[in-house]
């Protein structure tokens, strides 16, 4: 990944929108992003379409359950790729998103969202 961390396009939900109410977004961002782009090996603009979705705003929930347990910042955000990295599409997502079955759940959700910028563009 080169060392340019694109900004939301959806400041005011998505990841960057819910994360507000618990910690710095722009701080949360600028870590999140590089950090599940490293783990997922998918492009920054990647997971900035994941993180700008619906599913980035159960992200920053997630990272927010971390802040809750009193994880610092860092910590939290990779709990919550850890957790996200566990999980595997399973069969009836799918079906209903063509992502591919046993992929992690997150490095899945992230090359969709990108699918999706891309067709929606």
């Amino acid at each position: 990944m080169n060392n340019t961390i694109p900004t939301s396009q959806n400041p005011d939900w998505g990841f960057f929108g819910t994360i507000r109410h618990d910690a710095d977004p722009e701080q949360a961002w600028n870590m999140a992003l590089p950090a599940i782009a490293d783990t997922t090996g998918c492009t920054a603009t990647a997971v900035r379409d994941f993180l700008d979705s619906r599913s980035g705003r159960h992200f920053a929930d997630e990272v927010a359950n971390g802040l809750f347990q009193d994880l610092a910042l860092d910590a939290s955000i990779e709990a919550a790729i850890a957790r996200w990295m566990s999980w595997r599409i399973g069969r009836r997502t799918a079906r209903e998103t063509g992502i591919p079955r046993d992929l992690p759940y997150l490095t899945g959700l992230v090359a969709n969202a990108e699918i999706e910028a891309e067709m929606a563009a």
